[in-house]
């Protein structure tokens, strides 16, 4: 018989076609014949070298159902593939999930929404099975392009819009979960691939069209989860392909301004992933900020407001984990499941040195050159442009804070170094922040907020010894700040060291300047001073009063200057006063009393009556911290005196707004001022030397009196580059002005001698009654600035020979190599033949 004849026959064609067509009944409305489904089923366990082919025809005959647009047979016959899937776990179901695969690629390709869901169904349902045996051929790039395709489907009507996007996410959350665990597979975290799956789940998200829905309805609810579960499965090695998607598309859809949403992609991304990544995310936004550099304020300040959220969330999770490398640089540690000896992620001075350069872009940006001054653009327009830049500023300052105030203490004392490294001070140029172009406007506006981060990178740090926490690069830089012509950068600076010597949070016990009636009632803690901070107050304790002295007769100090200061004093008392330092601040406050009366200086009223003020309140609160009560009964007598006839003299009355100030002050009634022999008498107990109360206290002699007074650290630079560049300054600028009060002092020489002899007695005195320590301070002084002068004399007399590789000369800040050809120099004749 021929075998056409054969082929037409049913009974003779093979058993696993006739089973396959069982399973369909001749109403598709009555769904798949369950007893046929199990026969067929049963045949393909018992036979699984069949599966292919089963596979094979249930896909021949469901492409032929859907070109005819039987959508009912298609539907049974995913339904019989899903059945068979779920059933068979041999060997042999490799060539069948390659039939699965192309009959969901027929579905997911058609233009039916239905039957795009059906197909990402039955994709989900397999990517649930766990394979035995791994993979070698097989890939899902289609699948990913096409899940991704329908998650941003545009379908005109809402519920089909949704139920396509909803399907989308499922596909790809199936195909994230097929491929992760999949050693094989990891060609799915490739840039090609995260391209797609990451912007197609932040898409959804952003648009929370269905809010009402709930659970997997929801396309941002699933999208959100999808995204998760994606980050919490990233290894070591694709955090940078995972997060650089989410950069591009916060930059394409322009979603940093405003940047609520870009905020809560990040939060995300930092909960999700794990602890030990999480200084990845932070290099990717710093780096991303680069990019940005020159993008519009709003756009930096809302990736900074990102960096800010990112770090505050890190901070509780792997920048605690920080540790110190042989290259002295401090870098990000693993979590406890990675090796101890794995170095990872930027160093953090990198990340602080990439924040301070942005802040002083921001600057830059915000004040300009003349050019763009001079420009024709409107008023409102440059205000508008400052104050967005006040934005990048503030954002940068919180997050360079943040950061800090969240490192180990031994750690933060470094960052606080490299802070005030780069805040440009009186003798230490700095180059990184160059300060000549942006003038003193700009000067002050990087002081201001270099020292702002530093203030709150500094609270709540709590050192062990005062020598760790104030060493000398630190202190002196910053006690050359405290004496600028601002009221705002010595209150930054006043602040800075009360975060630091506050070390018992009694500070806020102190509120303000004011007579304290009871100061055993504020119980302030306090611990015996070790013998550390003993040896630091004997080196560097002349210093601290220095600036404090200095400070109090600036003419712009306002009432809160005076309340740091008093602040400041107390602060020293309760955490470094020992029987030596008590009587060092005694002399303090009688030499700031001095100042105020006999008023050299030319003081203001206000002025002489705040200082007045603030030795009245400060040696009310020594007396009762030392408990001495003749020393009470002094200043309480002198403070009664003030109440009834000068209360402008008390902080509670000069600090008032409509404060009546006197005329002058009458320097014969001793009564209203403290005196030093009375002083001296109350302080006759063992343990104090009074001897040294008689010495009057005379602030060291440094090179800052020596120069005249800065108004911006612009002046200094300028002559550094105008004395390296070798060019003449101008002499109309050097020569001394001549006034009438100059020509009245150069005639009148009467008192002259007088006054020189009396300067040579208290020299004697002091050399004979000072402490050793302030006589060492005093001479350590004058040495170093005879090297000083020595090294700038040597520096421009001394040359190197020229060369012919080149020489280095500096010109207006900028170094520059110079090269001298053989046939133009000269040598010794000796050399010569």
């Amino acid at each position: 018989m021929p075998a056409g004849v054969c082929g037409c026959c049913g009974p003779l064609r093979p058993r696993y076609k006739r089973l396959v067509d069982n399973i369909f009944p001749e109403d598709p409305k009555d769904g798949l014949v369950k007893s046929d489904m199990e026969k067929l089923t049963f045949y393909a366990v018992s036979a699984p070298e069949k599966l292919d082919r089963i596979g094979a025809y249930l896909a021949e005959r469901l492409t032929r159902d859907v070109v005819r647009h039987r959508y009912g047979y298609v539907g049974i016959a995913m339904e019989a593939l899903d059945q068979l899937l779920m059933a068979c776990h041999s060997q042999s179901i490799k060539p069948f999930v390659e039939s699965f695969l192309h009959m969901v690629a027929k579905l997911l390709e058609s233009r039916e929404p239905d039957l795009q869901v059906l197909g990402t169904n039955s994709f989900v349902k397999f990517a649930n099975i766990e394979e035995d045996t791994p993979s070698y051929h097989r890939r899902y790039d289609f699948f990913v392009s096409q899940f991704s395709a329908m998650c941003h489907s545009t379908h005109e009507d809402p519920e089909t819009r949704s139920r396509i996007r909803v399907a989308g996410i499922k596909g790809l959350q199936g195909v994230v979960r097929k491929t992760v665990n999949d050693e094989l597979q990891a060609i799915i975290w490739e840039p090609q691939h995260m391209d797609k799956l990451i912007p197609s789940m932040l898409f959804n998200m952003q648009d929370n069209e269905d809010s009402e829905r709930a659970g997997e309805e929801n396309p941002a609810s699933l999208a959100e989860s999808c995204f998760r579960e994606l980050l919490g499965r990233a290894a070591y090695g694709n955090m940078n392909n995972a997060v650089r998607p989410v950069l591009v598309h916060l930059d394409n859809h322009r979603l940093w301004d405003p940047n609520d949403f870009a905020v809560s992609c990040f939060r995300i991304i930092m909960y999700s992933i794990q602890a030990q990544h999480s200084h990845h995310v932070i290099q990717q936004v710093l780096s991303h900020l680069d990019t940005h550099s020159k993008n519009t304020p709003r756009v930096r300040a809302g990736i900074v407001q990102v960096l800010l959220e990112t770090v505050a969330i890190a901070a509780k999770g792997s920048i605690g984990h920080i540790a110190h490398n042989q290259n002295n640089a401090y870098t990000f540690l693993s979590s406890v499941s990675s090796p101890p000896n794995l170095w990872l992620g930027p160093t953090v001075l990198e990340v602080f040195n990439t924040l301070l350069k942005h802040l002083r872009m921001s600057v830059d940006f915000e004040l300009g050159d003349g050019s763009r001054r001079n420009s024709t653009s409107s008023l409102s327009s440059v205000r508008t442009k400052e104050s967005e830049e006040r934005i990048v500023q503030n954002a940068i300052i919180q997050t360079i804070g943040f950061f800090g105030g969240n490192l180990p203490d031994y750690q933060r004392a470094e960052v606080m170094m490299f802070i005030m490294g780069k805040v440009p001070v009186y003798g230490t140029p700095c180059h990184t922040l160059d300060t000549v172009k942006i003038g003193h406007q700009g000067t002050k506006r990087i002081q201001a907020m270099l020292l702002s981060s530093l203030i709150m990178v500094t609270s709540g740090f709590k050192c062990k010894t005062m020598g760790a926490g104030l060493p000398a690069a630190f202190l002196e830089p910053l006690c050359s700040i405290s004496l600028m012509e601002d009221s705002e950068l010595r209150q930054l600076v006043l602040e800075i060291l009360h975060n630091i010597i506050d070390r018992h949070d009694n500070r806020a016990k102190l509120r303000g300047i004011r007579i304290i009636p009871n100061v055993a009632a504020l119980k302030f803690k306090r611990e015996k001073i070790c013998k550390e901070d003993v040896v630091f107050m004997k080196k560097h304790g002349q210093q601290l009063y220095r600036h404090i002295y200095l400070g109090c007769k600036e003419e712009d100090n306002l009432q809160k200057n005076f309340e740091l200061l008093f602040t400041a004093l107390a602060l020293i008392t309760i955490e470094l006063a020992n029987e030596e330092v008590v009587i060092d601040l005694m002399r303090l406050s009688i030499a700031l009393q001095d100042m105020a009366l006999v008023n050299e200086e030319n003081m203001p009223m206000f002025i002489r009556c705040g200082i007045m003020a603030l030795v009245a309140a400060y040696l009310n609160f020594l007396s009762q911290m030392i408990a001495n009560p003749p020393f009470c009964q002094h200043v309480s007598k002198v403070i009664e005196l003030r109440s009834l006839d000068a209360p402008y003299l008390l902080p509670e009355h000069i600090f008032r707004e409509k404060c009546v100030l006197p005329d002058s002050l009458d320097r014969e009634d001793n009564a209203l001022y403290f005196q030093t022999a009375d002083l001296a008498e109350a302080m006759t107990v063992p343990g104090y030397n009074v001897e040294r109360l008689s010495i009057p206290y005379i602030p060291q002699v440094t090179d800052e009196d020596r120069m005249p007074r800065r108004k911006s650290f612009v002046d200094t630079i300028s002559l550094q580059v105008d004395i390296i560049s070798n060019s003449v300054p101008d002499q109309s600028q050097l020569a001394e002005e001549i006034t009438f009060e100059t020509l009245k002092k150069a005639i009148d020489t009467t008192g002259l001698e007088e006054q020189e002899r009396e300067r040579r007695r208290q020299v004697m005195e002091k050399f004979q009654k000072a402490p050793f320590e302030e006589i060492a301070a005093h001479c350590e002084s004058k040495a170093n600035m005879l090297h000083d002068r020595l090294a700038q004399i040597f520096e421009l007399t001394i040359r190197p020979p020229p060369s012919p590789s080149g020489t280095v000369t500096v010109t207006s800040g900028h170094a520059q190599y110079q090269s001298v050809p053989v046939y133009e120099m000269k040598f010794p004749d000796l050399c010569v033949y």
